[in-house]
């Protein structure tokens, strides 16, 4: 019996330590960043990443530079917008291990060709 529980214990700790791994994870962070969940995982695994975990990495001048329309449209950038400014949350807009829409789409259409979910 005593051995049963043995062999249960590391199965369960296997499959475990297998879901882990199994985490989707964006080719372009996996190269700069590997399999420490913990550079942006600043909060805990189970938690999502702070914005400063993302600005350690992303300059938000420079993303709001590289995402500015026109003049005319210049508050439909989606890094520096009329709402939140600078300041919205990237977890609103941009998942790491899922797809998502963003905040935004219910009234906006932002069209990126490079955009990154």
């Amino acid at each position: 019996m005593k051995m049963l529980n043995i062999v249960l214990a590391l199965v369960l700790g296997g499959l475990v330590s297998l879901s882990a791994q199994a985490v989707e994870q964006r080719p372009w962070h996996k190269e700069v960043i590997g399999k420490d969940c913990k550079v942006c995982h600043d909060n805990g695994i189970k938690q999502f990443p702070s914005d400063q975990a993302c600005l350690q990495c992303h300059d938000v001048d420079d993303l709001a530079q590289k995402t500015a329309r026109s003049e005319e449209d210049k508050w439909q950038n989606p890094h520096n917008n009329l709402h939140y400014g600078k300041d919205l949350p990237c977890q609103e807009c941009h998942g790491e291990h899922k797809s998502k829409q963003p905040l935004c789409s219910n009234c906006h259409t932002f069209k990126f060709d490079k955009y990154k979910k």
